[in-house]
């Protein structure tokens, strides 16, 4: 592997990482929203390696600190509950303004999303 395709590499981990990072929450609300009950960190962990084809999937960790700012911020209510197979659990459930903002969010990142297919198709290789 040569030079160039290290740094290529490390700049496409950082991309993913910044791209990662702003879409988190967004999928996060989206997740909850769509539960039928509250879910756990490891049930939505395992939900977006499900349904994300693994894109969004990184370490379940990383997840409690976003949950924990949607909490803080109102838009999700978390109770702990005990488990039969381990420690209590703390369950989360998306609020009424968790879905007013992700509603918004939605529209944000569809208007995103397009401008910047509409900007990649003009490279030729975009989607």
């Amino acid at each position: 592997m040569s030079d160039s395709d290290i740094t290529s590499d490390a700049y496409l981990r950082k991309f993913q990482k910044e791209l990662s990072a702003g879409t988190v929450s967004l999928v996060l609300l989206a997740v909850l929203a769509a539960a039928p009950e509250p879910m756990y960190g490891y049930q939505i962990a395992k939900r977006l390696e499900r349904v994300g084809d693994g894109v969004l999937a990184g370490k379940q960790s990383a997840l409690y600190p976003v949950l924990r700012n949607l909490g803080a911020a109102g838009l999700l209510d978390s109770h702990v509950a005990p488990s039969a197979s381990g420690p209590p659990r703390r369950y989360y459930r998306i609020t009424g303004a968790g879905r007013r903002t992700l509603a918004q969010w939605i529209a944000a990142w569809s208007a995103t999303r397009d401008s910047v297919d509409s900007v990649l198709r003009t490279v030729g290789d975009g989607p």
